[in-house]
Order: structure tokens, then C-alpha cells, then sequence
């Protein structure tokens, strides 16, 4: 049955209203929370790399067309516009839930207020109304124009839906690249990545975790530098040691005790000296003195430990290794640490080692850069963080009289703490990042994880503050990682999603 052209005119009218309602409303809705809009399309897997033009393309984009599709003459390119538009949020929705390594919230307007797979189908419906309109339209221009004709309409659909596919899928790509290889501190929060489990009041906040071993945590304390704290691998059972040397001929400053197993390790590197002992029964015997002084340290193996020290000739600082065995030896590699400014507190970071892929981690506290290099003190590679900070921002005095060098303003602190385990590197960095709400970042401490295997950004969670204390340190093993918050210790389970990324060689 054919419909008469006073019927198909209500129809198109009918449409181009709907479309003016959509796009008037979903536009509006996305300006009047501009904000929230952008976070959320910061946090799509699709768009978060060019956040920031597409929160401001898409509502002027969905007003210009509601604008001239209410305008006859521009109807109809109206509705190949509306058309072209709603296959991409179809395509978006459609790659989200089929290709995406997690589903974000919802980014605004009508979507809002739906799930995505109701908004799929509602986009669906929207799709079809379209097509109506433009071939209600096209029947209605004179026989002598282009658009008439069969082909070139049923050629300019065809076209409209690669384009549209196409610029999703293109985006996608280019974002997924961008964000892991490329990222300007553009951070991606998937749900649920770490869920709390448990917290212990230990008291006082002197403690510090020593390491790992056989499922338990251990943690050494800076005030009662040979007691240990151990716990199972969610805080439930508790159980101290005391460690015992076999020389105590030493004027130590700041014991620190690190756990490898089935050994663990007690030294001060102000005093060049190192003591080893195993877990079986807490006790160790001097295993190393008078070979370098050092500031961290972090065992290798039964053998080896990674160290950083200070170079005689300039005090810069240095990272070496030292081996244990019956002929004591000390290796240097002055070309890990890049000196941007004064080569002590331009370079000041942490250090961890990874058994898994046999890398030594050297994170810096200032710029956004982290170091990797093999068992042998060779470089593998020099990592960039998510942070744009690549220059540290440091002022340092020098004080003659005391031939000392100090800061003399607070530093930026680009990487507060970190840890290693496996090929994933974990970093809490107290900086705000884009398109990051302010709401869900200041109650708490963003973590934001790297794989070593090929230097990508992985993704971040949060770690909730306790009080108004935010995390001291952290560490990681098998599937939950564990964070000092002043005198608490936390443990947060990660979620499969992120434990799929554990891998074993570089």
C-alpha cells in the first residue's frame, strides 16, 4: 500500500522532530555537566586520547544538525548527517561491548539513563528512522537531481556507514595506541581493578615492608630496626621475630631488612657492611663487609644484590652490583642514572628487582621516567611514565660552609612510591591527571600500573585514604597488593582483568 505525500510529510516531519528532541536534549545534557562528560570520555577505551576535542565536537556537532534539520532545504542532508551519526555511536557501543578490555560509565544525555546494550538497540531504532526520512526525502527532489536515482542513494548509504565505521574503528585504534605507547597523563580507571579485603591498625607508622616469601608479608620497623612483623596474605594471622647477628661491632644508623627467599637480608648502608641470614630460623652471619656504601639496596639472588651508591669522583649517584661469592666483587654502571641537574637529587628514586624477568627497576621520584636494566647492570630500556613531567622540578642550595648541597623549595614529586612484581611495575603518583575527577582523586591515592615487557600504561585504580593519610608504600605479590597507610596496613585484591597481564619474560 502506498502511502499518500500528505501522510509521508507528517511521517518526515515526525522524524526530524524526534531527531531535534535527541539531539537538543543529549547536547544540552552534555554541556550543562561538561565536566563529568569529558572525565567520562576520558575513561572510554575509544576516545580517551582525544577526550578533550570530542567533548566539545559532539554536542556542537548534535545542535548544528537538530539546527538545520528543522530548515526544509537542508533536511535531507540533515538526515544523511543524523544518519552517519548515529551509526557511529551504534559502532562505538558495539566495539565497547565486544572489544574493549572493560565497559566505562556512561558518557551523558540519553545514554545515561540507559545500559549499553538498551542504548544499542535504541540507537538501532533512531538508525532506521533515519533511513525512512532520507528516502521519503529523496523521492520528494525533482527527478532531475543526482540524489533521485537508486544508485547514488543506495551508493551514498553505503558510504555514510564505511565512513562512520570507519572513523570509530580508526579512533579506536589510534586511541588504544596512544594511551599504552603515547599517553599525555590521560589515566583509565576499569571497575573494580582492586577491591579492599582488609586493613590492621599496627600502631605506629615506623614500619616498612621487607619483602615476600612462602605467602606471608613481612614487615620491618625503623624504630626496632631487628623485630619483624609477619602476616598472612590477607592481615588474619599475625606473628613477630626477632632477628639475631653474629657481630653487633657496628655503629648502625638505619637498618633495613629485606626479605628474598629462603634468605633475607639485614644492611645500613652507612656502614658498608651486610649481614644474611635464612627465614628458616632468623638468624645471620656477616656476609659482606667493607665493599661499598650504599643507599638502597635489594637482593638479586643468594649471591647477587643491586645497589645504589654514590660515585667517589662527584658523589653522583650510581647504580651497581655486588657479588657475593668467595671472591667478592663490586660492578658500576654510571650511565643507568641521567643527570639533569646536579646528578644526587635530580636522580633520587627507588629500586626493585624482579626475579621473573631478571630486570633491575630504578623509578625516579621527580621525572617521568623509569629505568630497566638486565642482571648485569645493562640497560634495557628507559620507560616514561603517564606523568609529562620529564624535567625534574628541583631547586637545590649549595651551602659552603658546610660543603652540602640542600633543597631549598619543595619538589615536585612525580613518583611517590612504587613496586615491582612480575612484569608489572606499580606506581602511586600523587599527581592529578586529565580528565580525572577531582571528586574520586583527592579522598584517596592513585596507583597507576606499567607492564616492563614492552613499557606500555596498563591502567590505574585507587587506594582510599585513611583519615587524611594517603599511601607511605606499597607492595604486590601474586594477587594483591598491600599499601602502608599511616599506622594501617591494607590489602586490596586485584581483579583478573589486570592479573592477566602477569607474564614472565621480558
Amino acid at each position: 500500500m502506498k502511502l499518500s505525500a500528505a501522510i509521508k510529510s507528517k511521517i518526515l516531519d515526525a522524524i526530524s522532530l524526534l531527531y531535534v528532541i535527541l539531539f537538543v536534549y543529549a547536547a544540552v545534557s552534555k554541556l550543562l555537566d561538561f565536566e563529568n562528560f569529558r572525565v567520562q570520555l576520558g575513561q572510554s577505551p575509544l576516545l580517551s586520547a582525544f577526550a578533550g576535542s570530542i567533548a566539545w565536537i559532539v554536542p556542537i556537532f548534535e545542535l548544528l544538525i537538530a539546527l538545520f534539520i528543522v530548515l526544509k532545504r537542508w533536511r535531507l542532508i540533515s538526515l544523511f548527517a543524523s544518519f552517519s551519526l548515529m551509526v557511529m555511536f551504534t559502532s562505538y557501543i558495539y566495539i565497547i561491548l565486544n572489544y574493549s578490555s572493560f565497559i566505562p560509565c556512561s558518557c551523558g544525555g540519553i545514554l545515561e539513563k540507559m545500559g549499553w546494550k538498551e542504548h544499542f538497540f535504541f540507537n538501532l531504532v533512531f538508525i532506521m528512522l533515519a533511513a525512512a526520512g532520507i528516502l521519503i526525502s529523496a523521492g520528494r527532489v525533482s527527478k532531475t537531481s543526482f540524489i533521485s536515482k537508486p544508485a547514488v542513494l543506495a551508493s551514498s548509504f553505503a558510504l555514510s556507514i564505511f565512513f562512520s565505521v570507519g572513523l570509530v574503528t580508526v579512533l579506536f585504534i589510534s586511541s588504544e595506541n596512544i594511551i599504552h605507547h603515547r599517553n599525555n597523563f590521560v589515566r583509565r580507571f576499569p571497575h573494580h581493578q582492586a577491591v579492599k579485603r582488609s586493613e590492621v591498625d599496627l600502631l605506629y607508622n615506623s614500619y616498612y615492608f621487607a619483602g615476600t616469601a612462602n605467602g606471608n608479608l613481612y614487615l620491618g620497623n625503623n624504630t626496632a630496626p631487628l623485630h619483624l612483623l609477619s602476616f598472612d596474605s590477607v592481615l588474619q594471622k599475625k606473628t613477630s621475630f626477632k632477628i639475631e647477628l653474629d657481630s653487633s661491632n657496628f655503629e648502625f644508623k638505619a637498618v633495613k631488612i629485606n626479605v628474598s627467599a629462603p634468605y633475607f637480608f639485614v644492611a645500613d648502608g652507612n656502614v658498608p657492611c651486610l649481614f644474611r641470614g635464612k627465614i628458616s630460623d632468623w638468624k645471620a652471619s656477616l656476609f659482606m663487609n667493607q665493599k661499598a656504601f650504599f643507599s638502597l639496596i635489594t637482593p638479586v639472588d643468594s649471591l647477587n644484590v643491586a645497589f645504589r651508591g654514590q660515585a667517589v669522583k662527584n658523589n653522583e649517584n650510581i647504580i651497581g652490583s655486588i657479588f657475593l661469592g668467595k671472591t667478592q666483587k663490586v660492578k658500576l654502571n654510571p650511565k643507568l642514572l641521567q643527570k639533569q641537574i646536579d646528578g644526587i637529587f635530580d636522580t633520587d628514586g627507588m629500586l626493585h628487582y624482579s626475579p621473573k624477568i631478571k630486570c633491575i627497576v630504578y623509578v625516579y621520584l621527580y621525572r617521568n621516567e623509569f629505568v630497566v636494566a638486565n642482571d648485569s647492570l645493562d640497560l634495557k630500556y628507559i620507560g616514561k611514565t603517564i606523568d609529562t613531567t620529564s624535567q625534574a622540578k628541583i631547586k637545590i642550595s649549595n651551602i659552603s660552609s658546610r660543603n652540602q648541597k640542600k633543597m631549598s623549595a619543595p619538589p615536585l614529586i612525580v613518583n611517590k612510591a612504587s613496586t615491582v612484581y612480575k612484569n608489572l611495575l606499580f606506581i602511586y603518583s600523587p599527581v592529578h591527571g586529565l580528565y580525572e575527577s577531582k571528586d574520586l582523586w583527592s579522598p584517596a591515592s592513585t596507583v597507576d600500573v606499567y607492564d616492563l615487557n614492552d613499557a606500555s600504561y596498563v591502567s590505574s585504580f585507587y587506594v582510599y585514604n585513611i583519615g587524611d593519610q594517603k599511601i607511605k608504600n606499597m607492595i604486590v605479590h601474586e594477587n594483591y597488593l598491600y599499601a602502608l597507610i599511616g599506622n594501617y596496613i591494607v590489602c586490596y585484591q586485584l581483579s583478573n582483568s589486570l592479573l592477566q597481564h602477569y607474564k614472565s619474560e621480558l
